[in-house]
């Protein structure tokens, strides 16, 4: 089949087109009724938007490894989906950002306003673990690997960090504690795809180390858990600008800690990372 043939000549492009025309499709779908009636649609329109949306990376990167890689395929996914038992060392990057998340806003308190104290909805964190099982089933678990299969670690990982902030453009109104963003939310947007693809490297930097598509999972969660928990409400401007710091104080991590040769040195063959 033509198709078939595109895919496996193509399996990043084919991923990313598979992945944004089923997330923007449901996404299109649930906001339809208010695009109908010529309105902006709601917060609990935009809510509802997201979790459906991924359906799209978990699809595509489940569906693209079947048909691309066969059953070994599959079998080499679920084993770096269960990986768990590897260096203690690794699961302090957990802790990562919602430590970094704190320090920006006591930061921000501190010197700016009162207005950028830490929230607390701890419940917030529950959003985080469907956000993180589901995607990184696709960015890390398929599209990472097959990038590698041309690219650096490190260039495969910004790149899939700038496709990874894309994809969230229907719902980007809707997310931050100060949704929808208004005038600002252009403002929000870059300075969320800022941070998020300095994040990425992260998430790639130790799966490269790893192979491990749980841990991914796992710093995922505790990522998005960290930003609706605390997120202060500001206004949308303040949320843009602390957005911005964290992506400045992620980066500052990335160029001291992950940017040298040596942290990207590999420890396996490309087979090991999931190239078939």
């Amino acid at each position: 089949m033509p198709v078939m043939s595109l895919a496996r000549r193509f399996p990043v492009l084919a991923y990313f087109l598979l992945t944004f025309l089923l997330s923007w499709s449901i996404a299109l779908l649930i906001a339809l009724p208010s695009l109908i009636h010529a309105e902006i649609p709601s917060r609990m329109t935009g809510i509802l938007m997201f979790p459906a949306m991924l359906l799209g990376p978990s699809v595509s990167g489940i569906l693209l490894t079947w048909l691309i890689d066969g059953r070994s395929g599959l079998r080499n996914l679920l084993e770096r989906l269960r990986k768990w038992r590897i260096a203690a060392r690794w699961y302090a990057l957990l802790v990562l950002p919602p430590m970094l998340v704190l320090a920006v806003l006591h930061l921000l308190k501190s010197t700016v306003s009162a207005d950028f104290s830490p929230n607390l909805f701890y419940w917030g964190f529950l959003f985080g673990i469907p956000a993180g099982f589901l995607e990184e089933i696709g960015w890390t678990g398929y599209a990472y690997p097959k990038m590698l299969a041309k690219g650096g670690p490190l260039s495969s990982a910004v790149l899939l960090g700038i496709f990874w902030s894309l994809w969230h453009l229907p719902v980007i109104n809707f997310l931050g504690a100060s949704a929808p963003h208004g005038k600002y939310w252009l403002h929000f947007f870059l300075a969320f795809a800022f941070a998020m693809t300095a994040m990425r490297v992260l998430i790639c930097w130790q799966y490269w180390h790893t192979h491990s598509v749980l841990l991914a999972q796992l710093i995922h969660m505790s990522s998005t858990g960290a930003l609706v928990v605390f997120s202060p409400r500001v206004t949308p401007a303040g949320e843009a600008f602390w957005y911005a710091i964290y992506g400045c104080l992620l980066w500052t991590l990335v160029a001291f800690g992950w940017l040298s040769r040596k942290a990207w040195e590999s420890r396996g063959r490309a087979d090991a990372l999931g190239l078939q």
